[in-house]
């Protein structure tokens, strides 16, 4: 839904109901994909097996059929953001996403040329700023075996992706968790048991990637006592992370106060900050377009380490979902020139 004091921050999917979807210390080296000399522009297509697997294809600009991933290059975008779930269903938009999908997805994003930023969800479905639960088979979990569940599912994926021959170029411990990870016992009102489960993914991810930065995700940067709460609970119970990243929809003259929140929340909390979710109406590209540019140009002004759009190829009727960059003559919208000249 909209926040019209600063985007939107969740994403709502029209199926039969709505469900919200959704770092390096500066001492240390940053991996190639996040080095200060290499701004970052990305997509999140995890819908895309899905969508073709119902028959839907891409065309570009001219209206000709054409590999996604080469329209989107054409952009300049260079990453791709994947999801991935615990038990997921078989809901073409609302399920799939297993690990050994999101294997299979990240193997052709390689062959592509495109490297990959892994979310971990944490949960079977969306997980957001509103929704934290954890995957039906930890539900009834006690802190420490939830603790040894999770570090080893993050253990086990990653050794997949690895047996698969990708790296990745960043690796994502939760998804808008504001709240925290795996309510309630990951809540961030338990900040030692958030920050347990959360130090666990990280170690493991360091241990199967030592050199691929991990981030930690929240949405809204506009609500600073949120963002807030999580780092005085993070941060303070030692809670490590190497990126932070952030989602932000903010259109036209919400654009600005965001930056400026995200430049106030990568100096507070000493860590650089990626703009991993953007979007806007589908009906307003040339908005939508601009407000793209101005997050990019601006991102850049303060170190910011890159922009990825969700789901820009989601084109309905697949979802009800309107914030892609695509329609359903299944042609890109004035929204992806935002990538491009800046």
């Amino acid at each position: 839904m909209t926040d019209t004091t600063g985007g939107l921050s969740r994403r709502s999917l029209l199926i039969g109901a709505a469900v919200g979807a959704g770092t390096l210390a500066l001492g240390t080296g940053l991996a190639p994909s996040a080095s200060a000399a290499t701004f970052v522009k990305g997509a999140d297509i995890s819908w895309m097996p899905q969508m073709e697997a119902n028959g839907y294809y891409w065309l570009n600009k001219n209206g000709q059929r054409q590999d996604l991933f080469t329209i989107l290059k054409s952009y300049g975008i260079t990453a791709i953001s994947l999801r991935t779930w615990v038990n997921p269903s078989s809901s073409p938009a609302n399920g799939h996403c297993s690990i050994q999908e999101t294997v299979a997805m990240a193997q052709r994003c390689r062959d592509a040329g495109m490297q990959v930023l892994l979310g971990f969800h944490f949960g079977d479905t969306w997980n957001s700023v509103g929704v934290q639960k954890p995957p039906k088979a930890w539900a009834n979990l006690s802190y420490p075996q939830l603790r040894d569940a999770l570090r080893r599912y993050v253990e086990d994926s990653l050794k997949l992706l690895k047996a698969g021959g990708v790296t990745p170029g960043w690796v994502k411990i939760g998804n808008e968790q504001n709240s925290g990870i795996c309510s309630p016992v990951g809540s961030v009102s338990k900040p030692a048991q958030m920050t347990g489960l959360l130090n666990g993914a990280y170690e493991v991810s360091k241990q199967v990637f030592p050199a691929t930065p991990v981030m930690v995700h929240l949405a809204q940067p506009q609500k600073m006592d949120s963002i807030q709460r999580f780092f005085n609970a993070y941060r303070g119970n030692g809670g490590r992370w190497d990126i932070t990243a952030l989602s932000s929809y903010a259109q036209a003259g919400n654009v600005s106060p965001i930056l400026g929140s995200m430049r106030t929340i990568q100096s507070t909390y000493g860590k650089p900050v990626m703009h991993v979710e953007y979007g806007g109406p589908v009906g307003k590209a040339n908005q939508v377009r601009d407000s793209l540019r101005q997050f990019i140009s601006g991102s850049k002004g303060f170190g910011g380490l890159g922009t990825f759009f969700w789901e820009p190829a989601g084109y309905s009727p697949f979802t009800g979902y309107d914030m892609t960059a695509w329609t359903s003559n299944r042609r890109p919208t004035a929204a992806m020139d935002g990538f491009l000249n800046v």
